[in-house]
């Protein structure tokens, strides 16, 4: 009877040990992201991929409008999630050259809760919702290519064109777009 209770706890104290051992405590931040994520509310037009799937806080985020300049286009940003989430905002990076007057040549995202209007409160569904708008509503006034910004101030018309000449695959100016409609 002593022998059965003695191995009952070996086995009992092996097993804590063994998870003890292995698991690593989560961060701060993969315990938010991983909320965010379970909460996460996409609408039809978004979808996510995780290249890692036990990384989390590395992940994409693809957006193909249904309306809009936009309207068929596939465009990809790569989310990059630090350490300090969500005291900082995640680094966010359009991975789809796109002519677009928040968006410049190098994928950087002209979206206020990215920057100065961050707040811990926010989530992941935060984002997705403000980048699907810039996608619906670009924004002129807040500029970061101020050429397709001034077309788009001035003549609605050529911005359209630019976009679907851009999304289809073609030069704007002196930039080549690759195509990305869906």
């Amino acid at each position: 009877m002593i022998k059965l209770f003695s191995l009952k706890q070996q086995k009992k104290d092996g097993d804590q040990t063994a998870r003890g051992g292995q698991q690593k405590k989560a961060s701060a931040a993969q315990l938010r992201i991983q909320k965010d994520i379970n909460e996460l509310n996409l609408p039809k037009t978004c979808a996510t991929e995780f290249p890692d799937s036990d990384d989390l806080l590395n992940f994409k985020l693809i957006i193909s409008p249904d309306e809009g300049f936009y309207r068929d286009g596939r465009f990809v940003f790569n989310f990059r999630v630090g350490s300090n989430y969500p005291h900082e905002p995640p680094k966010v990076k359009c991975a789809t050259q796109v002519y677009h007057p928040n968006i410049d040549l190098e994928g950087n995202v002209c979206l206020n809760i990215l920057r100065e209007d961050w707040n811990p409160v926010l989530t992941i569904n935060s984002i997705v919702y403000g980048l699907q708008f810039l996608f619906l509503e670009p924004n002129p006034e807040d500029p970061l290519n101020k050429e397709a910004a001034d077309v788009l101030q001035s003549n609605r018309r050529q911005f359209e064109y630019n976009v679907k000449k851009a999304m289809r695959g073609g030069c704007v100016g002196e930039t080549f777009f690759e195509c990305c409609l869906k």
